[in-house]
């Protein structure tokens, strides 16, 4: 009895965490939780353009998966956790690029296809941003209309995939001229949820506006119509109204160059038809001449892991050594956003490599209007936890 008293009494008391350290332990473990679930399973988005209206609309708050793709180990690990560039408020990069990693991608239980909706890194860098770590450029959201080795073709706005008509979006927008004797104001077009947006980090804009033609007779403008930018839906309606004289779809010819298009400088594209053009695939060779230059010469050169790369309109050098041909080492997708003339996308600057893939969107699970008619409208409550498609 003695010897079990003594035992007790020797027997270091266990001291209590203070408030702080108690504090302290929880944030930790809140911050490595989140961290963990944010690179393994599920990370949050919110839609800032209205490139994928109206699929996705500005506001919308995603659940991104990366259960479906698999998640990609860490380029860059010195970061201030769930920060992206900057430190959260401020201009302070969140990162050192001290050490840079290779980047391995771990099993997922699919792969991207035709018709998904992927957020990945924007891969060319951003007018006035640093060339950031592959793993900290800005994120995009697109739907994928090629995956390796599909061949594109993009003929008066229809998409075509190895020669097969690809399914135009259900909520996909698109520019219409729409005759009217009518004066339309802001107040009609919002009742059909088309309205201008001013406020994207991408500029404004306009998804309708009055087109006038000038009279020499009378030196005045007189109303013939408007462009609107909205989805075959809300045109059929339109298309019931007494006062609509006509509804023409608004599109580039074929042959003729837009500026800025992909490929552009050997081919005479534009948004509305471009192509036909293969997607890289891991292993696929294609000889180098301009017109493969002009496609693919921006892959070599950034994307391929290649040291040493000098490229002209006419020729390749890798690590000073002329080339003939090439065989890719990875492999590249084809996005397009779902409003057709309002997305910056595969048709401006290019294929998405496959260590750029973030994850597949699955769930708005908020959002949010940034411009309501009232604060009553603030929530868009018909779109809440609606699965994207």
């Amino acid at each position: 009895m003695l010897d079990a008293q003594l035992k007790t009494a020797s027997k270091p008391v266990k001291r209590k965490k203070s408030f702080l350290r108690e504090w302290f332990d929880s944030i930790l473990f809140a911050v490595v939780a989140a961290s963990l679930i944010r690179w393994l399973f599920m990370e949050p988005f919110v839609i800032p353009t209205p490139s994928m209206e109206n699929s996705l609309l500005v506001g919308d708050f995603l659940f991104v998966s990366k259960l479906h793709y698999g998640a990609r180990t860490f380029k860059t690990p010195l970061q201030v956790p769930l920060t992206h560039q900057k430190i959260w408020g401020t201009n302070i990069p969140s990162y050192s690029t001290a050490i840079q990693l290779p980047t391995f991608r771990l099993p997922g239980f699919t792969q991207v296809k035709n018709g998904d909706v992927v957020v990945f890194n924007y891969p060319p860098p951003k007018s006035g941003e640093p060339d950031y770590p592959v793993d900290l450029k800005t994120n995009f959201i697109k739907r994928c209309i090629g995956v390796p080795g599909d061949r594109i073709d993009i003929r008066q706005q229809q998409v075509y995939i190895n020669g097969k008509l690809f399914p135009t979006p259900a909520h996909a927008e698109t520019n219409y001229f729409v005759k009217t004797t009518e004066v339309l104001d802001e107040r009609f077009f919002r009742r059909y949820d088309i309205v201008n947006d001013f406020k994207s980090p991408e500029g404004p804009f306009i998804n309708w506006q009055p087109l006038e033609q000038y009279n020499d007779s009378t030196k005045t403008n007189s109303l013939v119509g408007y462009s609107v930018n909205t989805t075959a839906a809300i045109i059929a309606r339109f298309k019931e109204f007494d006062w609509v004289k006509s509804i023409e779809p608004m599109m580039d010819h074929p042959g003729e160059l837009m500026p800025g298009i992909y490929g552009g400088s050997a081919h005479p594209w534009n948004r509305d038809n471009y192509g036909p053009i293969t997607v890289p695939k891991k292993g696929m060779t294609i000889p180098i001449n301009p017109q493969t230059i002009a496609l693919y010469g921006t892959l070599i050169e950034r994307y391929e892991g290649n040291h040493k790369v000098a490229l002209t309109p006419a020729s390749i050098k890798v690590d000073d050594q002329l080339i003939t041909a090439y065989t890719f080492s990875q492999d590249y997708y084809f996005m397009m956003g779902d409003n057709r003339h309002n997305s910056e996308d595969s048709r401006f600057w290019g294929f998405v490599p496959e260590d750029h893939i973030v994850g597949k969107a699955v769930l708005v699970w908020m959002s949010i209007d940034p411009d309501p008619a009232s604060f009553w409208q603030k929530i868009r409550w018909n779109r809440l936890l609606r699965l994207v498609d």
